[in-house]
């Protein structure tokens, strides 16, 4: 069937996605949910028979392949190269996540596309970059979190490196290329010339640092690690209650008096050791415990209705089941049913971006291998009987 529009957002952009794994596939989920005509290229089988990323049916690439039309193309074949550029002339958009040398190797690279079609932008996503000392160098998400400063900040004091629960570096390098991907597509109105977008695992996890980078660069002095607690502001932390944990966060004097109220420990204002932000940083494993004496006599659920009535910010800490329950979770909508023509209703995380009048939905299910070659092809001006020719010259 034809590309069924998930959004009318980006609706009249073709994209051409040759990413695998992880931070590609989340720059392209980026725009297919909001509309673009995402045809993503994959090995043919006959060539290739492992799914980069995961089993085509397992959660991760149902997660990240929604939307999508796919087509089997042997780009290290001279004829497949051939109609690469024939949907390139097509195209608005190109997403690759090879090592920086391979695109040239296949000759697709942006000077190449340029040539084709100078209105195409291509994003490339790499580990390291695509030029400098490290360009070569595979790259991996957990690679890039140790490198990028991020493990050396997180876990307990004194534990270790610790790595985040989920793959933060390749996850933020491809919403970084979908930003500049779109930054690039509102220029080429102006311009009507394409260009070339870049993203990096190192460079992406760098940025997350934030206010730790910022911190380092303006004092000298590296941040450690603070396990849960606020690097500056506190009682911003994780605490245990009767039945569980929760957080609380709590800035500047106001906000740490009515912290006290509410756990009915107006005493602690007195403390000498606890008076003023940079105190209670200084002292906080003091104040931790004094707070969680406290939170030990009621429930999380309890503590939740006091802090919030205080309006204290605070919340439950989860797990990932119990998240997927609460109603606020559920009234965002963030899982949504898609049905698979394999699996049957599945359930995928759902787009975090809102739109009041073009909003993302899951139109389609992620495809199977191949499924729409002969309907991209066709597209193309080639025939049932030159479609067949491919396939039997693995072309295709």
């Amino acid at each position: 069937m034809p590309h069924v529009p998930a959004s009318t957002a980006l609706a009249r952009f073709r994209v051409l996605d040759l990413s695998r794994v992880r931070a590609g596939p989340t720059c392209v989920r980026q725009l297919a949910d909001f509309g673009a005509d995402v045809i993503k290229i994959e090995t043919p089988p006959s060539i290739e028979s492992e799914t980069m990323g995961g089993p085509r049916h397992g959660p991760d690439f149902q997660n990240l392949h929604r939307n999508k039309r796919s087509i089997t193309l042997n780009l290290k074949d001279k004829e497949g190269v051939t109609i690469f550029m024939k949907l390139v002339k097509t195209a608005d958009v190109v997403v690759e996540n090879y090592r920086p040398d391979v695109k040239d190797r296949l000759g697709i690279g942006y000077e190449s596309l340029k040539k084709i079609n100078p209105r195409i932008i291509l994003a490339s996503i790499s580990g390291f970059g695509q030029d400098g000392p490290y360009r070569d160098r595979p790259g991996f998400d957990q690679i890039a979190q140790g490198m990028g400063g991020f493990m050396s900040i997180t876990g307990l004091p004194g534990q270790g490196p610790v790595r985040a629960g989920t793959a933060i570096a390749d996850i933020s390098a491809g919403l970084f290329a979908a930003l500049g991907i779109l930054t690039a597509l509102l220029e080429r109105e102006k311009s009507g010339e394409g260009q070339w977008v870049q993203s990096s695992l190192l460079m992406s996890q760098i940025a997350l640092l934030d206010f730790q980078a910022a911190r380092y660069l303006m004092t000298g002095v590296p941040p450690g690690q603070a396990g849960n607690d606020h690097p500056t502001s506190m009682p911003t932390s994780a605490y245990k209650t009767k039945d569980g944990y929760m957080n609380i966060a709590a800035t500047g004097e106001a906000m740490w008096r009515r912290v006290c109220e509410g756990l009915g420990r107006k005493d602690l204002l007195e403390r000498e050791d606890f008076k003023g932000e940079q105190n209670r940083s200084k002292n906080r494993v003091a104040l931790n415990s004094e707070i969680e004496k406290a939170l030990a006599a009621r429930t999380t659920a309890e503590w939740i209705g006091v802090m919030t009535a205080a309006e204290v910010p605070c919340g439950p800490i989860y797990s990932i089941d119990q998240m997927f329950d609460d109603p606020q979770v559920r009234h965002l909508g963030a899982a949504v049913s898609t049905k698979s023509a394999k699996l049957g209703e599945i359930r995928i995380v759902n787009q975090a971006v809102k739109l009041s009048r073009t909003p993302a939905r899951i139109a389609t299910a992620p495809p199977e291998l191949g499924e729409h070659t002969a309907e991209v092809l066709a597209e193309l001006g080639y025939g049932e009987a030159a479609v067949e020719t491919l396939r039997r010259k693995q072309v295709v």
